[in-house]
C-alpha cells in the first residue's frame, strides 16, 4: 500500500469518526442508524491502516476494538 493511499485513508477515518460523533451529538441521527455505524466502522479501519503504517500501535489497537464494536452494532441493526 502506498504511503499516500494510507494517508488518505487515515484522513478519511478521522473525518468519518468526527462526522459520526457530531451527527449523534447534535441529534441528527440516532445510534441505531446504519449510517452512524458505517461511518464508525470505515473510519476506524482508516485509522487502523494509517496507524499500522506508522507503527503507532496504541491508536491501532484502540481502532481495532472500535471496528469490532461498530461491526457488531451494524450486524445487530441489520438482523
Amino acid at each position: 500500500m502506498t504511503k499516500l493511499f494510507a494517508e488518505i485513508l487515515g484522513w478519511y477515518g478521522a473525518f468519518a469518526i468526527i462526522l459520526a460523533y457530531a451527527m449523534i451529538s447534535f441529534a441528527v441521527i440516532g445510534v441505531d442508524n446504519i449510517i452512524y455505524q458505517i461511518l464508525n466502522l470505515t473510519g476506524a479501519i482508516g485509522i487502523v491502516i494509517i496507524s499500522l503504517s506508522k507503527r503507532a500501535y496504541q491508536p491501532a489497537t484502540l481502532n481495532i476494538i472500535w471496528t469490532i464494536i461498530a461491526f457488531i452494532a451494524l450486524i445487530r441493526i441489520i438482523f
